[in-house]
């Protein structure tokens, strides 16, 4: 009798009730692709920050205007003023981007505020002048110079154009048309002021800054914002004067915006002509007022003045103003020197344009107002 053991295996039958033997290989592959399969569905739909969308990417390019004095920044050093107090002067830090370590230091180029280093001190409003630690002024650093002209022995004129900065193109139309030797005065109230002095810096120019002080008839006629006043205490005023002498660097002094009251007005404008002389500057009274005790402090104070001899368009007719001219010529001729103010209209810049061109003819010599100011 035939025995499991002596029956061909193809002849064997299963056991009733008996399991089927599983592939365990194909098992574990299975298992290995499902666990494959999750993983990379969890890339694409948890780790892909839209979830598993279409996505395409698209190229943005800007339409606006480069900021010029941001490309400044991100290419050339930028100085870092600090209180002095905490930092004395001539200890100015500098930052200087990486590609240009180990190059020679630029601690004498101004910086995106217009002013050099060791020139200015950081306050609440921003940087404000003074004498470097080397004893250098605003007013030596800033003015335009005019060796060559004050050698010549020849009589001098300047002229200073008022009223600038409030207007962009304007006050870039009046930079482009002035000779170089023009001075230019900035009232501290446009929004572009950075830009637009360093254009007329840039274009030789020397500049002031424009002081709003107090009139006879304040608050009908009102110079601006921040006006010095007479009767305050003489702190609210120099925290004003602050603010002013913050709006913008590489000015060599000052001048004023009406103030026939303030100027002539001892205990108030004494504490203000005694911080002008500390920080270096210099003070040009516009000869409005017959009151006026600036030359006295700027000389207790050693504040580098001159006093101007002719508003030349007060009249803002073309014949007017070239009469005026005519007769700013005649005061050099007989005192040596001249000092005309000339506000930022298009008529009076056209006419001192025209006049400036024949003045080296007649014997006279062009010249910024510094040169002009003892």
């Amino acid at each position: 009798m035939a025995n499991d053991l002596t029956t061909p295996l193809t002849g064997r039958k299963r056991r009733s009730g008996a399991r089927p033997h599983l592939p365990i290989a194909r098992a574990l592959f299975a298992v290995l692709v499902l666990i494959a399969i999750g993983f990379v569905l969890r890339l694409v739909l948890v780790d892909d920050p839209d979830g598993g969308r279409p996505s395409h990417e698209v190229a943005i390019t800007s339409t606006r205007n480069s900021n010029q004095v941001a490309n400044q920044v991100a290419t050339g050093p930028v100085t870092i003023t600090a209180d002095p107090q905490q930092f004395p002067a001539g200890s100015s830090i500098t930052a200087v981007p990486a590609d240009t370590v180990g190059a020679e230091s630029m601690a004498g180029l101004p910086d995106i505020f217009g002013a050099l280093p060791d020139l200015s001190e950081e306050t609440q409003d921003g940087p404000i002048p003074r004498v470097s630690s080397t004893g250098l002024s605003p007013f030596a650093a800033y003015s335009r110079p005019a060796e060559a002209a004050v050698a010549s022995g020849l009589p001098m004129v300047a002229i200073i154009v008022t009223g600038l900065g409030i207007n962009e193109q304007g006050s870039l139309d009046t930079i482009d048309q002035m000779p170089d030797q023009v001075t230019l005065a900035f009232a501290p109230y446009g929004k572009t002021l950075v830009t637009t002095v360093a254009a007329a810096r840039a274009a030789g120019h020397e500049v002031l800054l424009e002081l709003p002080l107090e009139p006879f008839d304040f608050p009908e006629n009102d110079p601006g914002p921040q006006t010095l006043l007479t009767g305050e205490p003489a702190r609210a005023n120099l925290d004003k004067l602050f603010w002013l002498l913050s709006r913008f660097g590489g000015y060599a002094g000052v001048i004023n915006n009406m103030g026939a009251r303030f100027t002539a007005a001892a205990t108030d404008f004494s504490p203000i002509m005694e911080e002008l002389g500390a920080r270096g500057l210099g003070y040009i009274d516009d000869g409005s007022s017959n009151r006026s005790l600036a030359s006295q402090l700027a000389s207790g104070n050693k504040v580098p003045f001159s006093r101007a001899d002719l508003m030349v368009d007060a009249n803002p007719a073309r014949q007017s103003i070239l009469a005026a001219l005519a007769s700013l010529e005649a005061r050099a001729l007989e005192n040596g020197q001249a000092i005309g103010i000339v506000s930022a209209l298009p008529i009076s810049v056209a006419a001192v344009a025209e006049w400036s061109r024949d003045l080296e003819a007649k014997g006279i010599a062009l010249v910024p107002a510094s040169a002009l100011m003892k």
